[in-house]
């Protein structure tokens, strides 16, 4: 998917269209993440689309709930999503910006190669 070292810097329409398509799989995963949370309260704490929604975006954001869970299984569903929509958002934020850390150490690299060859030339 990205180019190797010995390789050129991919040109700006190619980055974009990278970056393009990270960013519509990172958006996947997080609304798929949010989408499953908001049926799960929405269904098994009987709330509110619009209050299961919240509770699920708040929790993903580490800020807590909205309400009070009244079943045993809305409070263990709580701490297994907290801990599995933790994750869910990290993996959203690395798949945002491995294409942008990985074009910045390519040009580095490229940079010090280009150094290197003048230095023994």
């Amino acid at each position: 998917m990205f180019e190797r070292y010995h390789e050129p810097l991919l040109n700006r329409a190619a980055f974009i269209m990278r970056m393009l398509r990270c960013m519509s799989i990172a958006f996947a995963v997080l609304f798929l993440t949010i989408f499953f949370g908001t049926l799960v309260f929405h269904y098994v704490e009987k709330l509110f689309w619009i209050d299961a929604f919240l509770n699920s975006v708040l929790i993903m954001t580490g800020l807590g709930l909205v309400g009070v869970l009244n079943t045993s299984f809305g409070k263990l569903f709580a701490a297994f999503y907290s801990l599995f929509s933790a994750l869910a958002f990290y993996s959203v934020l690395a798949i945002i910006f491995t294409p942008l850390l990985h074009r910045l150490f390519h040009h580095f690299h490229l940079d010090m190669e280009i150094k290197r060859r003048n230095t023994y030339a």
